[in-house]
């Protein structure tokens, strides 16, 4: 990259964060800091209006602004797939935002640039589980919930337990939002139960943003193990068939996967599940290529499973 694209790219940076340090401008573009002061400076003398808050960073001063950012090609690709991820993987409320902001960018390409995006969106699929649909459950809380995160708010809602079946109506400090298991969890700090949960965002009703603010009790990441370790979890040491286990890499991470080791033929690998009984239907898909090291109660479980199944097909 030549120095006038990395003043533009460092300018567009500035843009993007209300502070930025000198260290994430060198890191990103690999460049010493000596060299990121130079790049200001040289920005400040062409008329860039900006400032500097020391031991923190630079920001643009308000009221300044580029004008229509240009995408590459390589840029406007990457956005298509970005978009069709969303599709994918988000609810109505994300979809419609996301809709307009695609609009948006698309009016600020050139004339060959929206002809080859058109061709590629056409190109592009993201295939998922398809999900029923009930229509008590609205699923389109998403945006709501990134505004109460942004803004440090209350949330209230009913929740749906698919353990017991049971609806109970929370108050929580939301604190993140993570996709695995093909969901989307809202993890926060239930007032009621006094403690971290994680909430899959499919199961929430009537949803709605409280005017009271509060502090994060923790980092997200610190919020993370206090979950984890909050949790009453079984831990499962099972080993697998080295020739089955290759079928498995995807799977077992929907299990609560924690490690593995090698044991030649077979891998010894650890779980920590919330269930023993859900675990156990899992482990029937595996036939005789896994055997339990522990629990002892899994074992009594699977030989109930044995019996379920030899009951059911010699009927």
């Amino acid at each position: 990259m030549n120095r006038i694209d990395r003043l533009t790219a460092i300018l567009i940076q500035l843009q993007s964060k209300k502070l930025i340090t000198a260290q994430e401008i060198a890191n990103r573009f690999d460049i010493s800091l000596r060299t990121v002061y130079r790049d200001v400076r040289a920005l400040e003398e062409a008329g860039v209006p900006i400032g500097a808050e020391a031991g923190k960073g630079y920001f643009i001063m308000d009221g300044y602004h580029l004008p229509p950012v240009m995408f590459s090609t390589e840029e406007a690709n990457a956005l298509v797939l970005g978009a069709k991820l969303i599709e994918g993987q988000t609810d109505l409320s994300i979809k419609q935002h996301f809709s307009e902001a695609m609009l948006k960018i698309k009016s600020v390409l050139k004339s060959g640039q929206k002809e080859e995006l058109t061709r590629l969106e056409e190109q592009i699929r993201v295939n998922q589980s398809p999900s029923i649909t009930d229509e008590s459950f609205p699923n389109n809380f998403m945006a709501t919930i990134q505004k109460a995160l942004t803004r440090k708010q209350l949330l209230r809602f009913k929740y749906y337990s698919n353990y017991n079946g049971a609806m109970s109506e929370r108050e929580v400090e939301p604190m993140g939002l993570v996709f695995y298991g093909n969901s989307w969890h809202l993890l926060a700090y239930c007032r009621m139960r006094e403690a971290p949960r994680d909430f899959r965002v499919d199961r929430l009703v009537k949803l709605e943003v409280l005017p009271d603010s509060f502090e994060p009790r923790a980092p997200l990441s610190e919020f993370l193990n206090q979950l984890m370790h909050g949790t009453e979890l079984d831990e499962v040491v099972i080993q697998v068939q080295r020739k089955i286990a290759r079928y498995i890499v995807n799977q077992k991470f929907y299990q609560g996967f924690v490690s593995e080791e090698d044991k030649g033929d077979w891998l010894e690998m650890k779980f920590l599940v919330p269930s023993l009984d859900f675990f156990s239907r899992w482990l029937v898909s595996l036939g005789d290529a896994v055997r339990i090291i522990s629990p002892n109660k899994l074992l009594l479980i699977m030989q109930e499973r044995a019996r379920e199944l030899q009951a059911n097909y010699s009927a």
